[in-house]
């Protein structure tokens, strides 16, 4: 029997699990992973699957700790280690990223302000700051100048950065809201943030002592993300905002395969084999007509990736039609 994690949120997995399950006859039992008692829930199931959220003040706190807990005493989880570790740490990506001499946007990180300084002053400009943590290209921003970069080296090795940007929030608020993508009390809602931010950025505290930049790399107009699940693959072409070059979360989606190169599919395939993940989303841009990626995460908004046309296998085949990776995820852990 699997586990499931029971959550009210409608934008994670555990509601298309349990729809896969109902549909298949497969038994299921939903757990809380926030009782104490988790463990003693957890007798007679052979797995444990939760999808957990960056922005979920009690997951930063206690789910990579029971996750991880549980595969060590040899119970399959969802997420696993390999899956998840990295999860919304882009510091902790680039070290791994690296080690595995995978095709990355070339990304620095520095620990005190003097060789920060120091690369600052002999680096070329604009290059791409960011926070560990985020999504929907929250906490990224354009240093265009050596100038900017210096000033958020003050403030990195300074009084550091809060985890939510309260005024970046109501901007793309209002953006959406433009788009009739959202509602004004959306955008009310962020000027309220403003006095009172979100739980989950107290629990987090200030992020400082470190700076990160990725090179920016220049005439993308989108960025590809590729997902990869036990052997399959599927993508979409995220458009940049308007006048920005920021493409995640900008809510200009292409689905149909003509828009996925196909290189990207065959660069997310290799990286997945030398992760060993469950699940991984590959985030990608095109330099010189070579695929470099910029970041991963084995999270994503569900309905998002529901207008997807087909998908491809291993050996580059493709499968036209409506697929359910959710349920593919349910199987992987059932063999």
């Amino acid at each position: 029997m699997i586990a499931i994690h029971n959550n009210k949120s409608t934008d994670l997995f555990h509601f298309r699990w349990m729809d896969y399950c109902d549909k298949n006859n497969i038994p299921y039992k939903l757990v809380n992973c926030y009782d104490n008692d988790i463990i003693q829930q957890l007798k007679g199931c052979s797995a444990l699957m939760w999808h957990y959220h960056q922005a979920s003040p009690t997951d930063i706190v206690m789910a990579k700790s029971l996750l991880f807990s549980l595969e060590q005493s040899s119970t399959k989880v969802f997420p696993d280690f390999n899956t998840a570790w990295h999860f919304d740490d882009k510091v902790a990506q680039k070290y791994l990223l690296e080690a595995l001499e995978t095709d990355l946007v070339p990304t620095w990180v520095f620990y005190d302000k003097k060789t920060a300084n120091q690369w600052i002053d002999k680096a070329s400009f604009p290059k791409v700051f960011k926070l560990k943590g985020g999504a929907g290209s929250q906490n990224v921003q354009l240093a265009k100048t050596k100038q900017e970069a210096r000033a958020l080296a003050n403030q990195a090795f300074g009084k550091g950065f809060a985890a939510y940007d309260g005024w970046g929030s109501i901007k793309e608020r209002y953006r959406k809201w433009r788009l009739g993508k959202t509602n004004f009390f959306d955008v009310a809602k962020g000027f309220a943030r403003l006095a009172n931010p979100p739980r989950y950025a107290k629990v987090m505290g200030k992020e400082m002592n470190y700076l990160y930049f990725q090179e920016f790399i220049a005439n993308n107009d989108s960025d590809i993300r590729i997902v990869v699940i036990d052997g399959k693959a599927f993508g979409i072409k995220r458009m940049n905002r308007e006048n920005d070059f920021r493409a995640s979360g900008s809510g200009f989606i292409l689905y149909d395969k003509e828009s996925i190169d196909e290189r990207f599919v065959k660069a997310a395939f290799e990286i997945h084999k030398k992760l060993k993940a469950q699940c991984i989303a590959y985030d990608f841009v095109l330099d010189n007509n070579k695929p470099l990626l910029i970041e991963i995460s084995y999270g994503f908004a569900n309905a998002g990736y529901d207008d997807c046309v087909g998908y491809w296998d291993e050996e580059m085949n493709w499968y036209e039609g409506r697929f359910n990776p959710y349920g593919w995820m349910i199987d992987m852990m059932l063999k």
